[in-house]
């Protein structure tokens, strides 16, 4: 049963928004051995068929996980790289914070069930409202339609069947990498995906590695590779690259990296394999016998570390500037201040050092927990900045299209026309359950190129944003402002973007017309 707030507070003798049948189990690898333990969730209907249903304002679904939050006593660490990856770019999963209790026996809900502050979390699919790839049938096992889509990960010792094995040295090969969709996998599907993945592999090792035609571009997105590389390398989180690390491909497509996942023992927390520093890399952290060394082989291009560093300087003046950082801690732990209370009171571990095998830190209020992370992470960009990082000169890398031939018109004015065709915006409703929705919204650059575009609507049917991504979404009333963030801005003539969110509403849902300007 899932109970919403009303005028501020929950109350468990409410009607429950949401009352349904469900499995649950023990998920996670070190985490399931902790005394606050997460939990996969199915719901089922009457028949023990999947049964999909919204939660707490994200798209209905029948799969979720409750993930507790106790090596990480400032209890935000997830949700905040969730929130900047999807800010980033990076798919990451929706997620709303809750008060769980477990109730097991015959007898009524009582304060003995209470398990303190957890995150319920979409889990990572290949489904309309999660990843969102084309869907693989069984049928499908041959040119194009086999080649996505695909979502696969590497499991440090934990992989499960199905994997795909390695050719090649030891020294040098992969390990544990694992299937995650489909389900059932094909066996032409398995090795057409094996295959490619080794082709990938064996590129990063060839002599020509980095030739923007025939090297790694070819195979991979880029963009994608160093947003995770920044993600994980700000965080530090112990099991990057080796464990939880997804990478997805879909139909005619490359190799992406993401969605994000299992981000708990980061920003200082861990310690068994990357302790606390806040200089250093994680990537050089190996664990043998290899994961993988797609990351190190990558850093061995020039030009892979310059786009690396550009990116990183630009994110710091945007989403990954210190004051844009503080201002995400700040939102994410202030509604918890109450809740945070009532956990550490059922879990009294906040001065304790060692939980399992991991060092956390032992500030003895959540208040100094929170600060912990804050000063943690702030250091740790300091030193990002640096020479030793990814401070320092760089270069503008080259077209990433050749340039046009001879008998190409010279482009057009950089200055919007006359007429305010600098800009236009579609919007669309992705997906609508009770109560609340998924929208998109398209915008596409006139007949020049813009720097930065600023969409706005007014609702007419009292509706709300609870969460975007890919812009910058405040509303006022009715009235609502979108604005680009630091990597959509810049669109050449006839490009497109997109950013969505997540809305409410009450009887009708009647789609406004947006209204775009650029510069």
């Amino acid at each position: 049963m899932i109970f919403e707030p009303g005028g501020g507070t929950t109350s468990l003798a409410a009607a429950p928004t949401v009352a349904t049948r469900a499995g649950f189990r023990l998920r996670g690898q070190s985490s399931s051995s902790f005394d606050k333990t997460p939990y996969r969730i199915e719901f089922w209907d009457n028949d023990d068929d999947d049964a999909d249903y919204p939660v707490l304002g994200m798209p209905a679904d029948s799969d979720w996980v409750l993930r507790g939050p106790f090596t990480d006593k400032a209890l935000i660490r997830e949700a905040f790289v969730y929130d900047l990856g999807r800010e980033m770019g990076l798919p990451a999963p929706r997620y709303a914070f809750a008060e769980f209790y477990l109730n097991t026996d015959a007898g009524p809900v009582g304060a003995d069930d209470y398990m303190g502050v957890y995150m319920i979390v979409e889990t990572i699919k290949n489904s309309k409202n999660r990843l969102d790839l084309k869907q693989l049938r069984a049928d499908d096992r041959t040119l194009p339609r086999i080649t996505g889509g695909y979502i696969f990960k590497f499991e440090w010792m934990a992989a499960e069947e199905p994997t795909l094995p390695c050719t090649g040295p030891a020294a040098t090969c992969w390990n544990y990498l694992e299937v995650a969709d489909p389900s059932p996998l094909q066996p032409e599907q398995r090795d057409w995906l094996r295959n490619h993945i080794q082709e990938f592999h064996n590129v990063l090792r060839a002599p020509n590695f980095a030739d923007p035609t025939t090297g790694y571009r070819a195979y991979i997105d880029v963009d994608s590779f160093i947003d995770q590389l920044i993600v994980n390398e700000l965080s530090r989180e112990m099991d990057s690259y080796v464990r939880s690390a997804y990478f997805y491909k879909d139909r005619d497509t490359k190799i992406f990296a993401g969605p994000l996942w299992d981000y708990d023992l980061s920003f200082g927390v861990g310690g068994y394999f990357a302790n606390d520093q806040t200089s250093g890399w994680q990537h050089q952290q190996g664990r043998q016998p290899l994961a993988n060394d797609w990351f190190t082989q990558l850093l061995r291009d020039p030009a892979f570390v310059n786009q690396v560093r550009l990116r990183w300087q630009t994110l710091r003046r945007g989403p990954l500037s210190d004051a844009a950082l503080q201002s995400r801690l700040n939102a994410l732990s202030t509604p918890l201040t109450n809740a945070a209370q009532r956990n550490f009171q059922r879990w009294p571990n906040l001065s304790t050092r060692m939980i399992g095998p991991f060092i956390t830190p032992t500030a003895p209020t959540w208040q100094g927990q929170v600060q912990y992370l804050r000063d943690w992470m702030l250091r740790r960009a300091a030193w990002l900045d640096s020479t030793a990082g990814w401070g320092g000169p760089t270069t503008t890398p080259p077209p990433t299209t050749p340039p046009p031939g001879p008998t190409t018109p010279p482009p057009g004015p950089t200055t919007p026309p006359p007429g305010g065709d600098a800009c236009t915006a579609t919007y669309a409703v992705t997906n609508q359950w009770t109560g609340g929705f998924q929208a998109e919204v398209r915008v596409t650059a006139g007949s020049a190129a813009i720097g930065n575009w600023t969409v706005t609507w007014t609702f007419a049917n009292g509706q709300t944003i609870s969460q975007a991504w890919n812009a910058t979404v405040t509303s006022q009333g009715s009235a609502v402002t979108a604005r680009n963030v630091s990597y959509n801005g810049t669109l050449a003539a006839g490009a497109s973007t997109t950013f969505g969110f997540l809305g409410t509403f009450g009887s009708t849902n009647t789609a406004p017309t947006p209204s775009c300007t650029a510069s």
